[in-house]
Order: C-alpha cells, then sequence, then structure tokens
C-alpha cells in the first residue's frame, strides 16, 4: 500500500494503515502532539499562578512608591528640588544602565522607543519633577491622597490607550475608591485648591500616561528592561539638567537628604518600577493600578513614623474603604 503523505491535524489520534511488511497487520500509531485537551489544561495551568504572582509584584511595588513622598522630604532638606530630581534620575540611569550592559542586553526595537520616551516623560522626569515642587508647600500626607487618584486616571487611560473594556463592577469600585480618597483629601485640607494641588494634578495624568505605556511595553520585553531603557534614554538630558540646577539650588548632603536621594534614585525609580512593570504585565494595567488605592494610606503611615506628621482619625475608615475597594476591583472580571 502506498504510504500517505499528508499531515495529521493536532489533537487527533491518527490510524496508520501502511502495511509495513508487505503482508502484515495495520498497525495503529499514535501521534505524538498532545491532545487539544491536555494543551488547554497545560496552557490554563501556570495562569492562576501568574497571575498572583503578578499581583505581588503590583504590590511589592506599591510598597516602594509609598516611601517615595517621604523620601522626597527628607531629599528636599538638603536638595533644591530641580537638583534633586535630576540627580535621582541620573543615578537611577547609571544602576540600569549598568545592569543592561552587563548582561549585553539589546537595544529595544525601533518600534519600542516611542513608548519609551512617554514613559521618560511621564514617570522618569514628569512625576517625580511635579510632585517636588509640590512637596515644597504641601504636606506628604496630602500630596499622598491627592496622587491616590492615580489608579482610576491610570485605569481610564489605559482604557482609551489598549481598547480594554473592564466591567461595570470594575468601574464601580474603582469610582468608590477614588471618591473615598477625594473625601479624604477634601477633609485633610478643607476643600481649597493650591499651586501644589495642581502640580499635583499635573503628576497624575503624566504618570497615568507612563504607566500605561509601560504595562503595554512590559508584555514585549522585561519589566526591569522597560524601566531601564527609559531611564536610560533620558540620561543625558538628566546630566545636563543636574549641571545646571547645582548651579542655582542649595545642595548640602545631610543624613536625611542622602537617605532620601539614594532611595528615591535606586528603591523607588528603578526596584519599584521594575517589579511594577512586571506586575501590571501578568495582570493588566486596570486591575494593577487599583492596588495603588493603599499607596496613600500607606504613605500616610511612613509619614507619621518618619515625618512626625499627624493622622487624623479618618485615615482608619478610609483605609478599610480603600481596601474593600481594591478586593472588589481584584475579583472583578474584565
Amino acid at each position: 500500500m502506498r504510504a500517505q503523505d499528508s499531515a495529521t491535524a493536532p489533537g487527533r489520534i491518527a490510524v496508520d494503515t501502511r502495511d509495513t511488511s508487505g503482508d502484515g497487520p495495520e498497525e495503529a500509531v499514535a501521534p505524538r502532539t498532545p491532545t487539544d485537551a491536555t494543551t488547554a489544561a497545560a496552557a490554563a495551568g501556570p495562569a492562576p499562578d501568574r497571575r498572583r504572582a503578578g499581583t505581588i509584584q503590583a504590590a511589592l511595588g506599591v510598597i516602594a512608591f509609598s516611601l517615595t513622598f517621604p523620601a522626597t522630604a527628607w531629599g528636599l532638606e538638603g536638595i533644591g528640588p530641580w537638583s534633586l530630581v535630576a540627580l535621582r534620575c541620573a543615578l537611577s540611569a547609571v544602576v540600569a544602565g549598568g545592569c543592561l550592559l552587563a548582561l549585553r542586553v539589546p537595544l529595544p526595537a525601533r518600534a519600542h522607543w516611542a513608548g519609551l520616551a512617554v514613559i521618560g516623560g511621564g514617570v522618569v522626569v514628569g512625576f517625580p519633577l511635579l510632585t517636588s515642587l509640590a512637596l515644597q508647600t504641601s504636606s506628604t500626607a496630602h500630596a499622598a491622597v491627592v496622587v491616590g487618584l492615580l489608579p482610576l486616571t491610570t485605569a481610564a487611560l489605559s482604557a482609551l490607550r489598549t481598547g480594554t473594556r473592564p466591567s461595570r463592577t470594575f468601574w464601580a469600585a474603582a469610582v468608590a475608591g477614588a471618591l473615598a480618597v477625594a473625601a479624604f483629601t477634601v477633609q485633610q485640607s478643607g476643600g481649597a485648591l493650591s499651586t501644589a494641588d495642581l502640580y499635583l494634578f499635573g503628576a497624575l495624568l503624566v504618570c497615568a500616561a507612563g504607566y500605561t505605556e509601560g504595562g503595554r511595553l512590559a508584555r514585549h520585553m522585561p519589566g526591569w528592561q522597560v524601566i531601564g531603557w527609559a531611564l536610560v534614554l533620558c540620561l543625558p538630558l538628566n546630566v545636563v539638567w543636574a549641571v545646571i540646577a547645582l548651579r542655582h539650588e542649595p545642595f548640602q548632603l545631610t543624613w536625611h537628604s542622602t537617605a532620601g536621594l539614594l532611595y528615591l534614585a535606586i528603591g523607588s525609580q528603578f526596584l519599584g518600577l521594575l517589579v511594577w512593570y512586571r506586575g501590571m504585565a501578568a495582570i493588566g494595567v486596570p486591575k494593577a493600578s487599583q492596588l495603588q488605592l493603599a499607596q496613600p494610606l500607606l504613605t500616610l503611615v511612613w509619614s507619621f513614623f518618619l515625618l512626625g506628621e499627624h493622622l487624623t482619625p479618618a485615615a482608619p475608615l478610609t483605609a478599610l474603604a480603600v481596601l474593600v475597594c481594591i478586593a472588589v476591583t481584584q475579583r472583578a472580571r474584565g
């Protein structure tokens, strides 16, 4: 009999009717290709673990970010705001560039450079600068609760940018969490907007844009490379910026200012964004962004212990409302 040349479709057991000996019985040959059910089970198996790991990584990023404002306040004790931002970005770029060079990571594809520029402008430069300017006249507690609106801003920009459509339950919980944070902000500040608030609202927009692009690019390259290349891209600008700023602003390395600068450069700007982008790539930008609803409350805790700022009785109630909203958004399906 003539051998069959046609390929067997994956997932089906092929019966080979060839007579290999010329007069022997027909032999059934099972394929080496796994069945569709096995393939689906293997593909679905690690998904919960990946989501769990992504949630943990995003949460670690939130913890790292929650210390950013207290560290900025420490840095501003001896360093001017423009100098502080330029130095933190330059130091982060040196660390990230050294890692990229040591591991011989190839340059990103040309199609990714526009997204990296958005990350650089929003997360690397824009957000640190605007929040540092705001913290000159605002307390870290007030700044933290205003920036608590970042998750909703990020989710909205992500939906516009990527075309995703989270569920109504997701949006209801997200808006509820944002309203809780906004109410806490009004209670803390008396409802009056200031120049610092305008800086903070601008920081919300540019940071949300950077987070959205970072979460998108982290699906194409490792998260640490996303923030690493964004930092390296901004390095020439930050070096020139630092040289000019240091000539016109005070620069005194006290214990607080040094610790604040180092944490901002390594802990918040590099390591925090590294795990944050990995988490966003695993669980999606909208859900990861809602974990940041806990960030203002964590910052309030650090502000109390590290800066001696006063916490009002409204903080525990806001914390409870925010945690409920986080639980709902993490369970809501898009």
